[in-house]
């Protein structure tokens, strides 16, 4: 290992500031010490003011790094595998945003993926852009979306051969990662560059557990976040960029728009120690965290709740073992109540859905913290007297017809703007041919069946009639029983 990269740079720097105590006549106003009004609680932030700093001569600057900010920020390409790398303080949203504005002008076209992070849709309507949208893969054992197919985004690259990129969000909330290799060299034949939103995928590539990472795979563009599964602060994230097909220097200039011009040292500096901290331990730094997962999977192998796989046999996807999907397969509890459940026992979930609940593993994970799932899982099985059912037999009728509806695999564009045309609201059977005013997302899956600006076809009206007469939970649309829809506003 290079001795450069068994440093922190800019923590370092940090802490060789706060011990030297200066006088601070500069931001911010607590001057690196305790107020005197502080209540005694707050007490807590004592140490961390130390190093909230701001731009000096010994700190750097993150929208114009020369210095110690550059050095980490070159240590973090190296240890991720980028050409160049650049540290987030506004989360993977900002590098979501950065990315997509630097490939794209007003009106230019891009090929999205249709489950993604509601950041890349803001993307889209800053940057003014035209989207395809590309319908996922349905995991038909959980139900789950998935990425798209490579032979949907062949198609639609077929089809929209001056789009300006393949924007692709891997792995999902649930830690599902599809292999994105043949997406990626469709899209580099046509000298189309690939943005990868892998917001839940910092670790990949770190341990032979982990699926691959996307940079590895050759995306031009990776965004992570660094607090999800690593040691950063929260907030804390990287963008990665290689090739020449994504300009830096645009993206750079875009960063700079969307971040705070007052970025926060203590998250940059967490970041810092987060690479240094995957650099210095490697595969060691996971093997707690996984060791509590194979024990909880094991402890709950012949349970009623269930833990999802990690192979899918449809579609060969592979399951982050940090990421445990469990789910009630007697079908007494929904993932709501299993989550609330797990909760009363001190057992705090990262998401929950109508059938699933989502325990996120990480490098802070410990043995007792495995222990009290098992138990707080034993002790709710207990409660309710749940019995062992066949797994497949409670799938939901919902995600099955979703599997069986979505219809066709890819959309018309939809233009996106800055400003909210006006609506009006129309009985969903005389919305056909209309532009969409409101999401229309039904959850689970949380797949949008209609973006504001998207044409409403005959299909897509088959498909809300479908979850419509399911009774399925709507996110977005003003009308929850979708007798009615908002639609754009004719002139």
């Amino acid at each position: 290992m290079n001795s450069n990269e068994d440093r922190a740079p800019l923590f370092d720097a940090l802490l060789q500031h706060a011990k030297r105590k200066p006088a601070s006549f500069h931001v911010p106003g607590h001057k690196q010490r305790e107020t005197a009004y502080w209540a005694e609680d707050a007490s807590i932030f004592r140490e961390l003011l130390s190093i909230d700093l701001t731009e000096l001569s010994d700190t750097d600057d993150l929208h114009q790094p020369e210095g110690v900010i550059a050095e980490a920020e070159r240590l973090a390409a190296r240890c991720f595998g980028a050409e160049e790398s650049c540290l987030l303080v506004g989360g993977s949203t900002s590098g979501n945003l950065a990315m997509i504005l630097g490939v794209c002008q007003p009106g230019e076209l891009l090929l999205v993926q249709r489950n993604v992070h509601k950041s890349v849709i803001h993307g889209l309507i800053l940057a003014g852009a035209r989207a395809v949208f590309l319908s996922p893969e349905i995991d038909p054992d959980s139900g789950l979306a998935l990425a798209p197919s490579s032979a949907t985004v062949e198609a639609a690259l077929d089809r929209y051969p001056l789009a300006k990129g393949l924007v692709l969000s891997n792995p999902n909330y649930y830690g599902q990662a599809s292999d994105l290799s043949s997406h990626i060299a469709f899209a580099h034949e046509r000298d189309i560059p690939v943005l990868v939103d892998e917001a839940h995928g910092p670790h990949f590539g770190r341990h032979a557990a982990f699926p691959m990472g996307s940079l590895s795979l050759g995306a031009d563009a990776v965004v992570q976040s660094a607090h999800k599964m690593l040691s950063a602060m929260t907030m804390g994230a990287y963008l990665h960029l290689q090739g020449e097909r994504v300009n830096r220097q645009t993206v750079r200039q875009y960063l700079r728009m969307v971040q705070s011009s007052s970025p926060s040292y203590p998250i940059m500096a967490s970041l810092d120690l987060a690479r240094w901290q995957v650099q210095t331990q490697g595969e060691s730094l996971f093997n707690d965290a996984l060791a509590v997962s194979d024990e909880i999977r094991t402890a709950l192998a012949l349970s009623p709740i269930q833990v999802l796989p990690l192979q899918g046999a449809s579609f060969g996807w592979r399951g982050d073992p940090l990421k445990l999907v469990i789910t009630d397969a007697t079908g007494t509890l929904t993932g709501f109540e299993l989550r609330d459940e797990l909760e009363s026992q001190g057992c705090l979930a990262e998401m929950a859905d109508d059938r699933y609940v989502v325990l996120a593993l990480g490098t802070g994970t410990r043995a007792e913290d495995g222990e009290a799932l098992v138990g707080a899982v034993g002790e709710i099985i207990h409660k309710y007297g749940l019995q062992k059912k066949p797994y497949k037999e409670n799938l939901s009728h919902s995600q099955i017809e979703y599997q069986a509806i979505t219809e066709p695999p890819y959309s018309s564009p939809v233009a996106f703007t800055r400003h909210s045309p006006k609506t009006e609201s129309l009985v969903l059977e005389e919305a056909e041919g209309r532009r969409c005013g409101e999401w229309i997302i039904p959850y689970p899956p949380g797949i949008p069946e209609l973006y504001p600006g998207e044409e409403i076809t005959a299909a897509a009206i088959h498909r809300l009639k479908q979850w419509r007469l399911q009774g399925s939970r709507i996110q977005g649309a003003e009308d929850q029983g979708l007798k009615r829809v908002r639609v754009i506003a004719e002139e």
